[in-house]
């Protein structure tokens, strides 16, 4: 199946495409957050990686395109299909899931998804074939290869699932019901491009991602913007970094205690709440217990180094309460935090 199809070399203008879940047999609509796809990739999220199955793909067997693709989505919509929404979902970063050997594949970066309907409205000039004959043709033209055309396994779905947090938004596949099609351009500087595509009787939905490594925006508070918050604020917003699903702190995650330490040292009449939150994915009650925990290491991390215990108190929230939106990973990031609130 890896074998490039030999097509004429002709690049279609830039686009988006799209695909139509008229009819999703069992009410299950396509949810997609995507990761990376021939390499094992490290969890961002407080869930704990599910044990899979190896692949037998590999990126490196791959044949490099050196076409001239311009920006995402790459391809122009074929004649007589329109977005049914009008605008795809584009994310500068995101994590969709690719069923590759039939194993769903999180990969991650750049993200562009939608659904695809005849621009008469009409369901009776849908064509299947149409739909996936010019993707087909377009993609294999610029030196892709098609690396996967089948049905996800029920198993598969129930796997990831819980790490799959928007599976029914615009540009979502039917896994449940309907085989997908899941191409592949290499590119010489990393930024391989992965596409799907699926379709029923109604309408198409198509995605693009291009590989991009995640861009940390968060950046340390220093005691001094700590002090400052509590002061005005009366409560300071810290992303502390923990390991994954852990309430072990990761260097960097001290570094950002510490800071707290020098805030209580400057002020021994300060007294503060440590609350911990997490993003939704995954169990409600494990992220519960997750969030005490890490409320608790700061709490005692703190202790450790000379502070006063009655000076502190540690609480775990879970998922509720969140700043930011859950439906991206910038959101998520945003949400996996310690606040201190001054008592």
């Amino acid at each position: 199946m890896y074998n490039m199809k030999k097509t004429a070399t002709h690049l279609l203008p830039i686009v988006a495409v799209a695909f139509m879940l008229a009819s999703c047999g069992n009410g299950k609509a396509g949810n997609d957050t995507d990761a990376d796809t021939s390499t094992t990739t490290t969890s961002t999220t407080d869930a704990s990686p599910t044990a899979v199955k190896p692949s037998s793909f590999d990126i490196n067997n791959i044949p490099v395109s050196g076409k001239e693709l311009g920006n995402l989505p790459f391809f122009s919509l074929p004649e007589g299909l329109v977005l049914q929404n009008r605008k795809a979902v584009e994310r500068k970063f995101d994590r969709l899931f690719f069923p590759i050997d039939g194993i769903m594949t999180p990969i991650e970066g750049r993200v562009w998804k939608s659904r695809l309907t005849p621009e008469s409205k009409k369901y009776s000039d849908w064509s299947l074939p149409y739909f996936e004959k010019s993707y087909d043709e377009a993609i294999t033209a610029v030196g892709g290869v098609k690396i996967f055309d089948g049905k996800v396994s029920q198993e598969e779905l129930d796997r990831i699932k819980d790490q799959a947090t928007y599976f029914g938004e615009d540009g979502s596949i039917d896994y449940w019901n309907v085989p997908v099609k899941v191409y592949v351009i290499r590119r010489a500087d990393g930024g391989d491009i992965y596409i799907q595509l699926s379709g029923n009787t109604a309408g198409g939905s198509l995605q693009i991602l291009q590989k991009e490594a995640f861009k940390q925006t968060i950046t340390l508070l220093k005691s001094n913007e700590i002090k400052k918050q509590l002061d005005e604020k009366g409560k300071a917003v810290l992303h502390i970094n923990f390991d994954t699903d852990k309430a072990s702190l990761k260097p960097e995650g001290t570094e950002a205690v510490k800071e707290i330490t020098k805030v209580l040292q400057s002020d021994n009449n300060l007294k503060i709440a440590i609350n911990g939150y997490t993003d939704n994915t995954g169990n409600a009650d494990h992220n519960q217990q997750l969030s005490e925990a890490r409320a608790e290491t700061v709490k005692k991390e703190i202790i450790a180094v000379g502070i006063d215990a009655g000076r502190l108190t540690s609480k775990g929230f879970g998922q509720e309460n969140p700043i930011a939106d859950n439906g991206t990973e910038e959101g998520k990031a945003q949400n996996r935090r310690v606040e201190l609130v001054k008592l």
